[in-house]
């Protein structure tokens, strides 16, 4: 991802003149981002910071999400129906919305299902002319099935935009509340397309959310500009400015400083340090997600189920999330998160049993041992905010019961890219909700049509278990969702394809005179964001 990055700096970093350093005020705000951005296109980007820095403030999508129920509400659609069969979405849009603009391109009309129509097919329809524009990969369109599950999308006049599914899927509304459902702008599309310039659309992009973009120095800094005309109301700060800062303690300096006002993701050893400074304020959410460790079931010894279960009962997770989540987490036993639809909360789990873990590895063949790699992601996330500590504290356990695991890492894009190819032996991943549905875990992460996708990392393929989530899909009753994704658990417990970690809380820090910032199931709000 490295070129993408290269050339949105080189595409924007001549708009305004770079400033190297730059003093806070009341009418701006500065976040201390942990990465530059894959892409301003949230359609072809697949990490946090990606989104952050693109979907979460110069785009909107159909649909956002109760921040406390975590329920679909309107956003660009102002309402829905689905027909009694559960295969025909309506989506009534919202009128008067408008898009920004750029030095390229000033829209002559409104947001309208053109739109939609048009940032549906981008991805979808491999013949579509943007469909390869700047490498043309849906990672999470694909992932969630939505190349498949949708048969048409059509324009039934300028603000209704119908959606006909090959099935009824569940999960198919909160999907439109996912990042990669950003709403781009057709008009915009067709006139750089017809001027030959087709990937300004993604490196000088153009939204209908509450920030435009202004600058981009890649690895340095981000500026945007309050969308004068945001739909959703006024923007109260009119400047807000991304600090690229990957350091985790130069982040808190900043803010101790008052050089950043917002920080993601503190390391809980910060914790009593934000929270004893009277001019800093440590914010918690309860947080939809999952650690883990996932074995790599094609490659051996990994195909053989009594291995996974060895080290399950090999690793001490308890130990893991009181010296590395220090409060900050929970221990899992599950892929669905304990405060989702479907969690099983009498799933049984794995204790802690090196004994155990050895008549396994003997029962195995593996008496003598094995030699295995063990990726360690180089990113905290709230599911894992210490990576290289919890590799090294797993490969110490192993070590008790004959195998020995070698820690390598790469650089993350490097990471996902090997991931996804197979690559590893076993591999510390994670995930948090897209939705707020439980499809996003049971499938995104275990489905066997995910092993094409990459979102597997296990690489493991159950009939049972897929049966199971793929009915669960079709299902509309609640109960009978839950009931399904028990049953799911109940397989995914027996044959072992990951070591279900940690289910950890979403951790900010702020300086205390920033009043509107919110982290939810979306992700950051800036568009009520101030200083006061």
């Amino acid at each position: 991802m490295t070129t993408g990055k290269t050339l949105l700096a080189l595409a924007l970093s001549t708009l305004l003149p770079a400033s190297a350093a730059w003093a806070a005020n009341t009418d701006t705000i500065i976040y201390c981002s942990e990465a530059s951005p894959e892409s301003f296109n949230p359609q072809i980007a697949s990490s946090g910071p990606s989104f952050v820095a693109s979907s979460q403030v110069l785009y909107n999508r159909l649909i956002n999400f109760d921040p406390v129920k975590n329920t679909p509400v309107p956003s660009l659609a102002e309402s829905w129906t689905i027909s009694p069969d559960g295969k025909t979405y309506t989506f009534t849009l919202r009128k008067g919305v408008k898009f920004n603009s750029n030095k390229f391109f000033k829209p002559t009309r409104d947001f309208n299902a053109d739109d939609v129509i048009f940032s549906v097919l981008r991805q979808k329809d491999p013949k579509h002319p943007y469909h390869n524009v700047s490498q043309g990969n849906y990672e999470y369109f694909n992932d969630v099935g939505l190349d498949k599950l949708i048969q048409e999308v059509k324009k039934v006049d300028d603000y209704h935009v119908q959606f006909v599914l090959s099935e009824p899927n569940a999960a198919f509304l909160a999907d439109w509340g996912m990042d990669f459902a950003s709403i781009l702008s057709a008009e915009y599309a067709d006139v750089m397309l017809k001027k030959g310039t087709p990937e300004n659309v993604d490196t000088w992009p153009i939204g209908t959310g509450p920030y435009v973009l202004q600058q981009y120095k890649v690895d340095s800094l981000i500026r945007y500009i309050a969308n004068p005309n945001y739909w959703d109301g006024e923007v109260p700060t009119k400047h807000l400015i991304f600090s690229i800062t990957p350091n985790v303690e130069t982040r808190l300096a900043k803010l101790q400083t008052n050089e950043c006002q917002i920080i993601p993701a503190p390391s809980p050893v910060q914790f009593d340090v934000i929270k004893k400074n009277k001019d800093l304020t440590l914010h918690s959410v309860d947080a939809l997600n999952v650690g883990y460790l996932a074995f790599n079931t094609e490659k051996k010894p990994f195909d053989n189920v009594l291995v996974r279960q060895a080290l399950n009962y090999a690793t001490d997770k308890t130990a893991i999330v009181n010296a590395v989540f220090m409060g900050s987490g929970t221990v899992a036993k599950s892929p669905i998160p304990p405060n989702m639809l479907g969690y099983k909360k009498d799933l049984k789990d794995y204790g802690y049993d090196p004994e155990k873990a050895k008549a396994l590895l003997k029962q195995a063949g593996l008496e003598k041992g094995a030699e295995v790699t063990l990726w360690s992601m180089p990113v905290q996330r709230p599911y894992n905010p210490n990576s290289k500590r919890i590799a090294e504290m797993i490969q110490s356990d192993w070590a008790k019961v004959g195998v020995k695991a070698k820690i390598v890492s790469y650089e993350w894009g490097e990471y996902l890219s090997g991931m996804r190819k197979g690559e590893h032996d076993t591999a510390l991943f994670g995930w948090m909700s897209d939705n707020g549905d439980p499809d996003n875990f049971a499938d995104v992460l275990l489905g066997c049509n995910s092993i094409k996708t990459g979102s597997n990392a296990a690489r493991w393929c159950d009939k049972g278990y897929n049966d199971l989530v793929e009915k669960a899909k079709l299902t509309s009753d609640p109960a009978q969702r839950a009931a399904l994704y028990g049953q799911a658990q109940e397989i995914f417990y027996q044959q072992a394809p990951w070591i279900a970690l940690a289910n950890g809380k979403t951790f900010y820090a702020t300086r205390s005179n920033v009043t509107g910032y919110s982290v939810s199931l979306m992700g950051s709000d800036f568009s009520k964001a101030k200083l006061n």
